[in-house]
């Protein structure tokens, strides 16, 4: 789920070589075997590059909870669930730091956990599911990750009391980072009057799907130093904004997206394709000529012959087609 304008929502095996000198010369089915073993060495050989290839630059030089460049804090009261609000970090590392940034952040206990936790190579690209590891206690889920690229986003819903038309939430910036530029953002709940935040996001402007929304840029603050959002207004219903304007309900996690192959050359994927190609392919040869071989010499019964493959009838000695003696008669 993406909060931005346009309101989207939105990853050995061993050959045998036995007899290969035999008659000064390789028996059926041992080219194949041969060129598959070649294949299988090239293929260890070269898996030490391909997996330097796959590692992101800089890896040692990963810091842990680096300064974020600036960071938005939106907070979303009774969206699209009710008797919660739904609160979105969205950090910017800093251009100039290397990755990948080992980066730890705190959520409150109350939330559960997040719903969505992504990255992504700019503020409006796509975003790709970001693994993360989680930690319970002291009153808050502490998330773990390593950034692969400059922006992060995390997701949680907060529970938010609705049972009566005057109702508050207060969201409280735990300050695990240092950062350069710190804002928030506001949407105001569809029906909701008198409104009052701290601190002052200014006046509601219409955003998406005709709601309104607050913002406000706080400046600069130092890693520890907390930063609380209180919110205060009065709503008669306990319908979400997502319901009351007829809106479907989204998804908040982002899009599953293949990232194993992220950082990969081209010429290195292709060379690693063909490889398992042709290794597949020099397999599926030798287990042909393997299983031919088995059928000419079973006795009593119809085969191939081991030299042209032309199929053999029961009782024949030499093969019809090319005068081959038929093994095992």
């Amino acid at each position: 789920m993406t909060p931005d304008d346009d309101n989207g929502r939105w990853m050995s095996g061993r050959t045998d070589m036995k007899d290969t000198n035999r008659q000064h010369g390789v028996p059926a089915g041992g080219a194949a075997a041969v060129f598959a073993s070649a294949l299988a060495v090239i293929v260890i050989a070269i898996m030490p590059a391909l997996v330097l290839a796959a590692a992101p630059p800089n890896r040692a030089a990963a810091r842990e909870n680096p300064r974020f460049a600036s960071l938005q804090i939106e907070i979303w009261p009774e969206f699209d669930r009710r008797g919660a609000a739904l609160v979105i970090l969205k950090g910017e590392l800093p251009a100039a730091l290397a990755l990948p940034a080992a980066v730890s952040l705190r959520i409150p206990a109350s939330s559960g956990g997040p719903s969505a936790a992504a990255f992504s190579a700019s503020a409006s690209a796509k975003l790709f599911n970001l693994a993360y590891e989680r930690t319970d206690g002291d009153g808050f889920v502490t998330l773990r990750f390593t950034a692969p690229e400059r922006f992060v986003h995390v997701e949680f819903y907060d529970p938010l009391v609705t049972d009566k038309d005057e109702r508050s939430y207060a969201y409280v910036w735990p300050g695990d980072v240092a950062v350069d530029r710190l804002s928030a953002r506001l949407q105001e709940p569809a029906g909701a009057s008198d409104i009052l935040v701290q601190p002052d996001l200014g006046a509601g402007a219409e955003g998406p799907n005709g709601l309104l929304y607050r913002a406000a840029e706080l400046g600069a603050r130092d890693a520890g130093k907390q930063l609380p959002v209180r919110i205060r207004y009065t709503k008669r219903n306990s319908r979400t904004s997502a319901e009351m304007l007829g809106l479907s309900a989204p998804s908040t996690a982002p899009p599953v997206a293949a990232t194993a192959g992220k950082g990969l050359p081209g010429w290195i994927l292709g060379l690693a394709s063909a490889l398992a190609l042709s290794s597949g392919a020099a397999g599926g040869v030798l287990w042909w000529r393997r299983c031919k071989k088995a059928s000419a010499t079973q006795p009593g019964g119809t085969g191939f012959c081991s030299q042209c493959g032309n199929r053999l009838t029961s009782g024949d000695r030499f093969c019809s087609t090319c005068g081959a003696a038929v093994r095992g008669k």
